[in-house]
């Protein structure tokens, strides 16, 4: 096959004219320039304001392909939410400060946590989808999956004063709802107990409680699965059924005894 007729078959198989990569970093630049106007004591947010609203424009040029640009107008709106959404991520930011004995300085969590910073890039993410802003909010919190590992869904419900301690490998998925004053530590996964599309529009993933603490690498899944108020879930755990308020739910290993030799 010649180069001509290679290029052909390419350009028949690439049958995605929505897709443009650039996208991915016009999302991550936003992403960053915001992230740095809300929190940076040098950087007054009025002075990136315009630069925001340009940059926000042309995400919608790239990610909202209805020819009549519905979502061109949700900056004003997305705009409206951002105080509320500052004053969210410094109650995480206190309450991960409080938590962590290892924390010398609130100004530690924000600088250098990556939980705090999953946290924050879902939050900001989490406003453009209740607004139903194709694409963006999904690749806003895969960027911050991409830097800490941690992986929130935009789509989750997440109350106040949230706490992600070492934050690797923590999933969270689309339809979970956390409730407030809530910590989970490294591998936690809340999740669905199979993947099906016709779910789509169905609670898959559980519910979090008030004051609920759950170890690391402990597993809950279910839509209908409830871990009820003040409850510690301990490390390495699998539920899939709910526990009432109050609960303390460990994990017992099973040990075996090597046998030597001599059957002993």
């Amino acid at each position: 096959m010649d180069t001509r007729a290679i290029i052909t078959k390419i350009k028949e198989h690439k049958t995605q004219p929505n897709l443009k990569f650039r996208l991915k970093k016009e999302t991550e630049v936003f992403t960053n320039l915001l992230f740095l106007s809300l929190f940076d004591a040098e950087t007054p947010f009025e002075e990136n304001l315009p630069e925001l609203a340009k940059q926000f424009d042309r995400l919608v040029e790239l990610a909202c392909w209805d020819p009549h640009k519905p979502c061109s107008s949700a900056w004003n709106d997305y705009l409206q939410t951002l105080p509320t959404v500052l004053e969210k991520l410094n109650l995480d930011a206190m309450a991960i400060a409080s938590c962590d004995p290892a924390s010398l300085s609130i100004e530690e969590v924000y600088l250098a946590y990556p939980g705090f910073y999953a946290i924050a890039i879902y939050r900001l993410a989490h406003e453009l989808y209740k607004k139903k802003f194709p694409l963006v909010p999904r690749l806003m919190t895969e960027y911050a999956h991409r830097q800490t590992g941690v992986d929130i869904n935009p789509g989750a419900q997440i109350g106040k004063s949230f706490f992600i301690d070492h934050a690797t490998g923590v999933v969270i998925g689309e339809t979970a709802v956390i409730h407030d004053h809530v910590k989970i530590y490294q591998g936690v996964t809340l999740g669905a107990l199979y993947v099906a599309k016709e779910l789509r529009e169905t609670k898959r993933h559980p519910t979090i409680e008030n004051n609920v603490t759950i170890y690391a690498n402990a597993t809950i899944l279910g839509g209908d699965t409830v871990i009820g108020a003040n409850s510690i879930i301990g490390g390495n755990a699998w539920l899939t059924e709910s526990v009432p308020p109050n609960s303390t739910v460990f994990h017992s290993p099973e040990i075996k005894i090597k046998r030597n030799d001599n059957g002993k």
